[in-house]
């Protein structure tokens, strides 16, 4: 049960986005900026970053919902999203995605857990100064929608329902998330 009313049974992040739309559009433009705008990572590894990020908090809906959209830009099922969930180091993906996500899960425990030997490997592997900005910043709003999302209580869908918003998230973005 919501700790607040639940606009029409919206799930997750979407019941306060229509509780308090004033506070959605900046929420969403944030995502927008961070997972779809310009950047040398693609929007899929941006959306894996923000799905660990979300797994490590044990945030069912804000995984599932990111997890997906990352399935769905990288044209996966469920091999290489499900690989970097369990053992980002094993996962089929770059050297540099994997020093990145080192690094998101230091922020994920506390900013100041991000050492200069992370930032270090990170750009051993390519990542430049825009990557773990990029990174960091990821990381800790992803902490916080993650936060907003259970600190609410809000309504978690079955696990089959992840998929559909994947698809939604990965073709519209994040804007089309702000109530009319």
């Amino acid at each position: 049960m919501s700790h607040i009313p639940n606009p029409a049974g919206l799930p997750g992040i979407l019941g306060p986005f229509a509780f308090r739309p004033e506070t959605a559009k900046p929420l969403c433009e944030l995502a927008e900026t961070l997972l779809r705008g310009p950047s040398s990572l693609t929007p899929g590894e941006r959306e894996i970053i923000a799905a660990y990020v979300s797994r490590l908090n044990e945030c069912t809906f804000c995984h599932g919902s990111h997890a997906a959209a990352a399935r769905s830009l990288l044209k996966d099922k469920p091999g290489t999203v499900d690989a970097v969930m369990k053992d980002p180091a094993a996962a089929p993906v770059s050297d540099k995605l994997k020093a990145l996500l080192v690094i998101a899960a230091a922020v994920q425990k506390g900013g100041r857990r991000v050492t200069d030997g992370m930032v270090k490997d990170a750009r051993a592997h390519g990542a430049g100064d825009k990557e773990i900005h990029d990174t960091v910043l990821i990381a800790a709003a992803f902490c916080m929608y993650n936060r907003y999302v259970d600190g609410l209580a809000t309504l978690t869908p079955p696990d089959e329902a992840y998929a559909a918003m994947g698809d939604m998230l990965a073709a519209d973005g994040y804007l089309s998330s702000v109530p009319k």
